[in-house]
């Protein structure tokens, strides 16, 4: 009998009297006048947050109040059931419209329904408009060229690929559209040759560099506190094609490969904050002089601090730096001694609840400047902070820092390898590196490059010294071999090996005239007169992946932050939670004004309680819709147990 009983259907409604009594509804009433949010609310009363939502009017029906004597059975009055996995609603109209060239976007339409696939990509909306992605792509791009997927969808499209691993516009054939269609509020994804399309509308406006520009400003705007140090780096993309693209050295895989350079810009965070494209052949040096200006007008008067490595170094161009009010920090670069042992001190500094340990040695040196004109000073006085690793190391640092502690100059300095961590990352899960176009440019035809001929006849020239070496060594053999008793003088030596002398004097001849022609040879010429059909890869698009990849990263770093002291294991965890909360599937649904997102339980409780938490942070920010004026409102359900039915909402 039981068996069969467990195949009827179950009765809906409620089971047993409602735990809401008037006395508790008025408390709870009494405790959102004063303040407190509904999780606290709920803890203190003793209930459920859903159903102090529900007492508030948030969500939901009406709460019962329980009767003082129990009640018959009755239907619940609840919302219409949500449909699983609802298919899209068709959009037949408005593609017709688009074929016609007369649809300027599709407008968000939801589909409401229970576990919808990818649901969990929501969560990271709120983090997208505190980047301004959408806003200043907007402003700047405005409106693409008519069809059903307009700006909007396109670069919600780029980035929800981003946080689900799948950046390259290929990660489309990888999801079925429908899914992702839906957290679009759209019938489905767009086909990875619309995606295609669309990023070479927006390349060839060729408004990438602005955007960037753009989003590094919003940056420095919602985290002023990580712009007082701003980390420097270069990274070569390496190229595995067939096209002939100029060679970079690669310091990652030690040798010179065809690819291109970047110039990257950090905050103290580690997050990425700008790139630039940066022309070949530049040193760091350069690139960095050029960022200044850029960098000056993203922080504003307030006292900013360049990090870079050991390729930046140049005595002359921290003068340069202390002059125009920077402040730099910086491995120094052939130290002229080791510092003795008895310099060095222990010394501690905490951060983030982390204690950093450092043995420092801390006096000021002075470097040498050259090309300085008269009157001006011949030496610049810097700070060295050397660090000694337990098996004897030195590491000696320098800084134009007076006022920082030595285990402050420390710490930020080896907070550069926060920048090489979001490289290795970003290969990882953003494609840092992925070739996102085919398309080339060509190269500037003025750019100066090695003389090739100069470069043949330095080889030539060595060989032609070689000759001369071996000739002279055998005329030296000739005369150590001389027998004095058959040629006495020097001149019967010569007639007697005038073929050896005439060899000597040939490879000089040759030697002095291959020096000579290497004079008049310019050791550079333009890329003009070497390769007139060179080629460089596209950059437009690739910023404009670089920005959307950025934004989703920086997304996920700031959601990352807010799980931290909700997530013990956040630190080795936390970017995997959200990895596994970005697949998350839920139940969507419209009401009042909101868009309900009642995610799935993840893969364990404590990462459903965590999840619950970040929520509530979330819905504090009342962050609409992208496209509409639909606040989203975030929930998890309970984390199902080996006795528990069907998990609710919460």
């Amino acid at each position: 009998e039981d068996a069969v009983a467990g195949l009827l259907p179950r009765q809906h409604g409620p089971k047993r009297a409602s735990k809401v009594t008037e006395a508790a509804a008025a408390r709870i009433l009494a405790l959102n006048k004063e303040g407190k949010n509904q999780r606290q609310i709920a803890g203190q009363v003793g209930l459920s947050v859903d159903t102090v939502r529900r007492v508030l009017g948030l969500t939901g029906p009406a709460v019962r109040l329980a009767e003082a004597e129990p009640v018959e059975r009755q239907e619940e009055d609840s919302a219409e059931p949500l449909v699983a996995v609802a298919p899209p609603a068709p959009r037949t109209e408005e593609r017709r419209a688009a074929r016609a060239g007369v649809l300027v976007e599709a407008e968000p339409v939801f589909t409401e329904g229970a576990e919808l696939p990818l649901l969990g990509l929501l969560l990271a909306l709120p983090a997208l408009a505190a980047t301004g992605l959408l806003e200043e792509a907007s402003d700047l791009f405005g409106q693409l060229r008519n069809g059903f997927y307009g700006l909007r969808a396109s670069l919600l499209t780029f980035f929800f690929l981003a946080l689900i691993r799948e950046p390259r516009a290929e990660g489309a054939t990888r999801i079925v559209p429908a899914d992702l269609g839906r957290v679009l509020a759209l019938d489905r994804a767009p086909e990875v040759k619309t995606l295609r399309r669309k990023l070479a509308e927006m390349g060839g406006l060729k408004l990438g560099s602005q955007l960037m520009g753009r989003l590094a400003h919003r940056h420095a705007q919602e985290h002023p506190e990580a712009m007082g140090y701003l980390y420097i780096d270069g990274h070569v993309r390496v190229y595995n094609g067939k096209r002939a693209l100029p060679k970079v050295h690669s310091t990652r895989l030690r040798i010179a490969m065809p690819a291109t350079h970047e110039t990257w810009v950090g905050d103290a965070n580690g997050d990425p904050v700008l790139v630039v494209i940066a022309p070949l052949q530049t040193s760091m040096v350069d690139e960095i002089r050029e960022l200044l200006p850029e960098l000056r007008r993203l922080v504003g008067d307030r006292r900013l601090t360049i990090v870079f490595d050991r390729g930046g170094w140049s005595p002359q161009f921290f003068a340069e730096m202390v002059g125009a009010g920077f402040d730099f920090l910086t491995y120094r670069k052939s130290p002229l001694r080791s510092e003795p042992r008895r310099s060095f001190t222990e010394h501690q500094l905490e951060r983030d609840g982390v204690v950093h340990s450092y043995s420092l040695a801390d006096r000021w040196v002075r470097l040498r400047l050259s090309q300085q004109r008269k009157g001006e000073p011949k030496t610049l006085r810097v700070r060295q902070v050397t660090r000694l690793t337990p098996d004897g190391h030195q590491t000696p640092i320098l800084t134009s820092h007076a006022d920082l502690t030595a285990a402050e100059v420390a710490y930020r300095m080896f907070a550069r390898w926060r920048q090489e961590n979001y490289f290795k990352y970003g290969r990882q899960h953003f494609a840092l590196d992925a070739l996102d176009t085919y398309a080339a440019v060509v190269d500037d035809p003025t750019r100066l490059v090695p003389n090739p001929a100069r470069k043949q006849l330095a080889r030539r020239l060595a060989r032609a010294r070689l000759g001369l070496v071996e000739a002279q060594a055998a005329y030296g053999a000739a005369a150590a071999g001389n027998q004095e008793a058959q040629r006495p003088t020097m001149r019967g030596f010569k007639v007697a090996n005038a073929a050896a002398g005439q060899q000597v004097i040939k490879a000089q001849e040759v030697v002095r005239s291959l020096e000579a022609e290497r004079d008049r040879t310019p050791n550079k010429v333009p890329l003009a007169q070497v390769r007139p059909e060179a080629r460089l890869l596209e950059t437009e698009r690739k910023l404009l992946t670089h920005a959307v990849r950025m934004s989703a990263y920086n997304s996920e770093s700031a959601l990352a932050r807010l799980l931290a002291p909700l997530y013990a294991r956040s630190a080795d965890e936390g970017r995997a939670l959200l990895r596994e909360a970005f697949r998350a599937a839920g139940d969507l649904r419209c009401a009042n004004g909101r868009l309900e997102v009642c995610l799935n339980p993840l893969s364990a409780p404590r990462r459903t309680r965590a999840l619950a938490a970040l929520c509530e942070l979330l819905n504090d920010t009342q962050t609409t819709y992208p496209g509409t004026e639909m606040v989203l409102q975030y929930s998890v359900k309970d984390h199902p147990s080996l006795t528990s039915t069907a998990p609710l909402c919460h």
